[in-house]
């Protein structure tokens, strides 16, 4: 049992100091990677060798992080956007386009969760969730889509990443719009692998469970905040790398092998 703890924890040190050197010289698109899961994601692909375009609203997280990697020794753009104004998308697009040419990774992890009882008839706050949790995705999908495609012609490995929730599938009091927005993600990743897949364009949907990040302080309703906190405290979540080492592993595959879904959750999740 030593032993294999032992092996166990080498490798994730091991992984998190390398990365995947099957992902060198690729050009990947991330969104929200000025916190969270997209910034997990931004690192561990520049720690692997990749081009990375940092998508995010905050320019100073991004700046900050693009100085980081850069000084390690990887390459990153910071590129502030935000994914639910179409004109800033576009103008992200040409940014990416100028600074490195053709993209063949997109992981849309941008997303924001505002919980409250559609009782209390928050238009604002579900006017942005579906704003940036599905049709901002669905910006960053045809902003990049051409570039996939021939990625994908030409011979290279083609990945889209859609960072759905656990949320799609499970009911929680409060959630309705948040779970509905990340249920039509992935039911839309799904849909997409239709048109992808035969053009070798591969199609990823990861659904994470309890992950800590900066979305739980988002919450603004105290009882919904004290229950989320509660769950903090009775299971051990997961972490932004976690999510991050998956996304990794899955596009790191040999281009003929697609992980179509992935549900990741901490042990102790039902």
């Amino acid at each position: 049992m030593t032993t294999t703890t032992a092996t166990a924890a080498t490798t994730t040190a091991t992984t998190a100091t390398t990365g995947y050197p099957q992902l060198a010289d690729r050009t990947a698109v991330v969104t929200g990677a000025a916190s969270g899961m997209g910034e997990a994601t931004a690192r561990l692909l520049a720690a692997s060798g990749a081009r990375v375009a940092l998508l995010a609203r905050r320019a100073d997280r991004l700046a900050d992080l693009a100085a980081e990697l850069t000084a390690a020794g990887g390459r990153a753009l910071a590129v502030p956007v935000d994914v639910t104004d179409q004109g800033a998308v576009d103008a992200a697009a040409a940014a990416v386009h100028a600074a490195f040419g053709r993209v063949d990774l997109v992981v849309n992890a941008a997303g924001v969760m505002l919980p409250n009882p559609v009782a209390d008839g928050r238009l604002d706050e579900w006017q942005r969730m579906v704003d940036t949790n599905l049709t901002g995705a669905l910006r960053v999908v045809a902003a990049f889509r051409a570039d996939l495609v021939a990625a994908a012609a030409a011979g290279r490995t083609a990945d889209l990443v859609n960072v759905s929730s656990i949320g799609a599938h499970l009911t929680f009091p409060g959630y309705a719009v948040y779970s509905a927005t990340k249920a039509a993600l992935t039911h839309l990743s799904a849909a997409l692998r239709t048109e992808f897949g035969p053009l070798d364009v591969r199609v990823t949907n990861i659904e994470p469970g309890l992950t800590e990040t900066e979305l739980g302080s988002h919450v603004d309703n105290p009882e919904l905040a004290a229950q989320l906190d509660g769950m903090f405290r009775v299971i051990p979540p997961l972490t932004a790398e976690d999510v991050a080492d998956l996304i990794a592993w899955t596009t790191s595959r040999r281009p003929g092998v697609n992980l179509r879904q992935a549900v990741v959750l901490p042990t102790r999740q039902a």
